[in-house]
């Protein structure tokens, strides 16, 4: 019984360990920084911040909505991210990253980060 215990706590620790991908519920009102503000301001922890890394953005949930890159207030680019699609996006060191949501409705989108190789 111990052992079971323990190898369903290491299970599970593993698993949580395995990704730092976090899901992100969209309202139909606001937009959200995910990285590129600094600590306490991200939506997501980026592991790759101050150097370039791609985004992976999926929408997860019912409703389109726009992934949009800025820097220093300035929009570089914009795009839409239909349900079921997987976007990856390289992000520059210093680019900000934003998801906006669709004013019809909520939204859901899964942020993970990888190295640019």
């Amino acid at each position: 019984m111990k052992n079971t215990l323990s190898f369903l706590l290491l299970l599970f620790i593993l698993q949580a360990c395995s990704s730092n991908a976090i899901i992100i519920e969209l309202d139909n009102v606001q937009s959200m920084i995910m990285t590129g503000k600094g600590p306490g301001q991200d939506a997501t922890i980026n592991p790759y911040a101050g150097e370039d890394c791609i985004a992976i953005v999926k929408n997860v949930g019912e409703r389109t909505f726009s992934i949009r890159i800025q820097r220093d207030g300035e929009v570089l680019e914009t795009m839409d991210c239909v349900k079921g699609e997987k976007k990856e996006i390289t992000l520059l060191a210093g680019n900000e990253l934003y998801l906006d949501p669709n004013p019809e409705g909520p939204s859901k989108a899964r942020v993970d980060y990888k190295r640019v190789k």
